[in-house]
């Protein structure tokens, strides 16, 4: 080496930029390496706590829950809002905004809360504090098993399967039980109610889902666009053959899997899964 010069040496390559899929698998096999952390230790730190949780989110976006939308905090990874559309059953047009609460020891800890924004006449939600009963669908939070999409697919369940064992609404559960009547009475009540307080604010978080009232000169070419590019996807899918796709859950399972319905021209079922 000569006298006063530095040895610069080769310049260091950057490895690319995964893609998407491979993201996702090296985020559920971060999920998976606590296993070697010992529960309820912190020594991962916040920032691998918000990392993990970062993980969970992207396993929440590859499932794609129909009727759900969630965004976390601008403000804090540990809490997570959403809301929540129920399309048909007792509690059908129903809207309703909820908080996911996440312990600071995640996943260690116990299972995230489910927190409604405000009442909901239902057996599983208590009256006073709005939060659901989530031991009833997790006993037990278990760490690279239980995953927050699996508890927000429960979320919604509820709401079509309606069971009153451990109720933490006593008089919902009564009125399930013994006049239906009165009861879905009270849940169509729930339902109006919810729809009048959907425009209120009740956080300042950037995050927070707003909704405005419907204005024509606004969100009119918006929804011509959606039908648009709807309209033109169901002639894709007509001219591919594919028909429609049926949703279904396993066994024991609270995955869902879909799959596309194909049929030719003299191949037309009685009737579509829905």
């Amino acid at each position: 080496m000569m006298p006063g010069r530095r040895d610069i040496g080769m310049p260091k390559l950057l490895p690319n930029v995964p893609d998407m899929d491979t993201q996702l698998s090296l985020s559920a096999k971060m999920i998976d390496r606590r296993t070697s952390t010992p529960k309820g230790s912190h020594s991962y730190g916040s920032y691998f706590l918000e990392y993990s949780l970062m993980a969970e989110y992207n396993l929440l976006r590859k499932q794609k829950l129909p009727g759900i939308y969630v965004i976390p905090s601008a403000k804090t990874p540990l809490r997570w809002f959403g809301v929540l559309f129920i399309r048909q059953g007792l509690y059908q047009e129903g809207v309703f905004r909820f908080q996911v609460h996440i312990p600071d020891n995640y996943p260690d800890g116990d299972c995230p809360k489910v927190v409604f924004d405000s009442q909901v006449f239902h057996p599983a939600v208590d009256p006073s504090s709005h939060e659901l009963n989530v031991r009833q669908g997790f006993h037990k939070w278990r760490r690279n098993i239980n995953h927050i999409w699996q508890l927000l697919l429960y979320t919604r369940r509820i709401f079509y399967k309606i069971d009153t064992t451990n109720a933490l609404n006593v008089e919902a559960a009564a009125l399930y039980e013994s006049d239906m009547d009165v009861f879905k009475s009270r849940t169509q009540d729930c339902v109006m109610d919810w729809k009048e307080r959907l425009f209120t604010m009740t956080s300042d978080d950037p995050h927070y889902m707003k909704f405005s009232v419907f204005e024509e000169e606004i969100h009119g070419p918006v929804r011509q666009a959606m039908k648009t590019r709807k309209e033109g996807e169901d002639a894709l899918e007509e001219e591919e053959g594919i028909r429609d796709r049926k949703s279904y859950v396993a066994s024991g399972s609270l995955q869902i899997y879909s799959e596309p319905i194909s049929m030719g021209s003299n191949d037309r079922p009685n009737s579509l899964p829905k």
